[in-house]
């Protein structure tokens, strides 16, 4: 049996189909059909909800695609659908929830098709912020949701005059939205006393199940058990799997309710990721480190997936276009693997066998992926080309590492996805570039081999002589962005070229 809150009720299962979607469940098991269905695979926002996590003993409100999360994994949790922001009939406009008065005022619906995924985003926004956080929170909060009908300047007006309303709808959300209160204790003190007879929730639908171990020991124990069950995080991926390509699994196993594979630790051999830990309960903490890796994280799908996947779950699905795996690769990361035999860490590069093969045995589990110091001196590039800026797949994903002194590189890795079957170093790059001074020209001759590292296919997102072209003038981008980068006078730049032209020619670098 799971349980769980939808609005301000408890729910519980104990038979449904494993890969039944939360989607799915309210439109066609509980009749709440405001959520809408656009296009399965997480790229709409259609389908918005908001998700109550209780994290250290305090709840916290995210966005999710509910067209991607599994019913099996709200075990525990508090879904928050469009239909709980106002229960009234036939509302009057002041007793609408403010993010939905304000959509109104602010004309920011046409069809509304599209509109209840912004409402929840937006009733996301509403709930972790007290003020108005500034347009660029908005627009990163909005990532995930399309409209084709008013544009997009009518919602962002209604992103900031929604939080103007809080005074006058006390009534209605009672201390910013807790209005949950009394059943989200009892479903604490639930889940607390679960835990206590160490028990491993599960619900079964026919021969079909779907575990949710509380532990790592529990874990590898149903893994060893059940070699053939596919394991799920965020199943951002794997939904798409069951919902466009009618794929089967008798076998899920959750990997969000174990503690060991939900942490996020830093110390004096490095950092250190939890496999089932969402990207955004670690990407600040870890940009913190490696600031230069924001950007790549940022474009990681949209915040609902990034609120839901995971870099365990990236990784073990071994696709070479995954955006996390070059620059865990070129940081030299290892992962670490756990068995009921005992545990492993291998470099993460030599995870990677072939196209979507990997070292992890029938029995092992990915416990965390290890992140060595930061080096002294090291310097770090990542870039990703892909069609759209947001929320696309990579063409071709580029990262490289290096040790400078004296402008002199040293331990230079360089990590590449989108040029073979898998991610990969590009060993003859990095060969080219070591011991050799930080300078245009020699940048410019080690990506000349690039051919020696890699013969991409070509396919719907690029060919390969475009991935191979593209690949090329990222190392002049590079120059080009640490160039002007330095705090250091025109002259001691080693081309005859002003900073300020130097910035005016990176965005034609990589065209």
């Amino acid at each position: 049996m799971i349980q769980f809150l939808v609005n301000n009720e408890m729910v519980q299962l104990t038979q449904f189909a494993p890969n039944l979607s939360i989607l799915d469940w309210l439109r066609t098991n509980v009749g709440k059909v405001g959520s809408k269905e656009g296009c399965a695979s997480g790229d709409c926002g259609a389908c918005t909800v908001v998700i109550g996590d209780l994290i250290d003993g305090q709840w916290q409100y995210k966005s999710i695609n509910a067209c991607l999360m599994l019913v099996g994994n709200l075990h525990g949790k508090h879904l928050i659908t469009v239909e709980a922001l106002t229960t009234k009939a036939n509302p009057s406009l002041e007793e609408l929830h403010p993010v939905q008065r304000a959509m109104v005022e602010c004309h920011g619906s046409q069809c509304g098709f599209c509109t209840p995924g912004f409402i929840m985003s937006l009733f996301a926004l509403y709930m972790n912020y007290s003020s108005y956080p500034g347009k660029a929170a908005v627009i990163q909060a909005l990532g995930g949701n399309l409209c084709r009908c008013t544009g997009y300047q009518p919602i962002l007006a209604a992103a900031e005059k929604c939080f103007s309303y809080t005074a006058e709808f006390t009534q209605n959300i009672s201390d910013k939205d807790h209005r949950f209160s009394q059943q989200v204790s009892a479903l604490t003190l639930s889940l607390e006393k679960d835990l206590a007879l160490n028990a491993i929730p599960a619900i079964e639908h026919g021969q079909q199940y779907f575990y949710l171990p509380q532990n790592l020991t529990q874990l590898c124990e149903l893994k060893a058990s059940h070699p053939e069950a596919k394991f799920v995080a965020g199943a951002t991926d794997l939904s798409v799997e069951f919902s466009q390509h009618l794929a089967y699994s008798e076998q899920l196993i959750s990997v969000r309710y174990c503690p060991e594979l939900m942490q996020f630790t830093q110390d004096e051999t490095g950092i250190h990721i939890g496999a089932a830990l969402p990207y955004s309960e670690f990407v600040d903490s870890f940009c913190e480190v490696y600031p230069e890796a924001h950007e790549l994280f940022e474009r990681i799908g949209s915040l609902q997936i990034r609120n839901a996947g995971s870099l365990g779950g990236s990784i073990a699905n071994a696709s070479p276009i995954g955006d996390p795996a070059p620059l865990l690769i070129a940081l030299d990361a290892s992962i670490e693997l756990q068995s009921i035999s005992g545990s492993r860490v291998i470099p993460l590069a030599e995870f990677f066998v072939d196209y979507r093969i990997t070292q992890l045995a029938d029995d092992e589990v990915i416990v965390a992926i290890h992140v060595p110091q930061r080096l002294p001196n090291q310097q770090l590039s990542c870039h990703k080309i892909s069609k759209r800026i947001e929320d696309d797949i990579s063409a071709v994903c580029l990262v490289l590492s290096y040790q400078l002194t004296d402008q002199t590189m040293h331990q230079v890795k360089c990590a590449m996805g989108g040029m073979a079957s898998t991610p990969a170093l590009a060993t003859n790059i990095a060969g080219a570039l070591n011991g050799k001074t930080f300078s245009l020209e020699n940048l410019q001759a080690a990506a000349q081999k690039m051919e020696e590292d890699f013969q991409p296919l070509s396919d719907v997102r690029a060919t390969s002589a475009y991935r191979l072209q593209v690949s090329k003038n990222l190392f002049d981008r590079i120059w080009y962005q640490s160039a002007s980068n330095m705090i250091l006078s025109p002259s001691s730049v080693e081309l005859n070229t002003t900073v300020p032209a130097i910035k005016t020619r990176i965005n034609h670098a990589s065209l």
